[in-house]
């Protein structure tokens, strides 16, 4: 079930990112809502996750995962750039969360 909760935390977390984004600092009431909402609940399901995991494991997966999630939205449907730095960035980032897994995380 901490799986669940940690992915559930991951696509409210890739929320955030675009929210904020177009809340253009905080300037746009319902973009800053929901920017807002979708943090807490971001941030109550990863509370739910880390019962299970690690601290440490389970934070670093959830930014890490919803950092890659944020770049590859903004590349399908924001317009935003992804180049291959941006690709050999995302694989690496993939690559230590495979890492953090396999180090018997949760």
């Amino acid at each position: 079930m901490s799986w669940l909760y940690l992915g559930i935390a991951v696509v409210f977390e890739v929320i955030v990112g675009i929210s904020a984004s177009r809340a253009q600092g905080f300037t746009k009431p319902w973009w800053t809502i929901g920017t807002l909402v979708s943090g807490a609940i971001a941030t109550f399901f990863l509370g739910l996750a880390l019962l299970t995991f690690d601290v440490g494991v389970g934070y670093a997966i959830w930014t890490s995962v919803a950092g890659v999630g944020i770049v590859v939205v903004g590349a399908l449907f924001l317009d935003q750039k992804l180049g291959w730095r941006k690709g050999l960035g995302i694989a690496i980032v993939i690559g230590g969360v495979i890492g953090l897994q396999l180090s018997g995380a949760a």
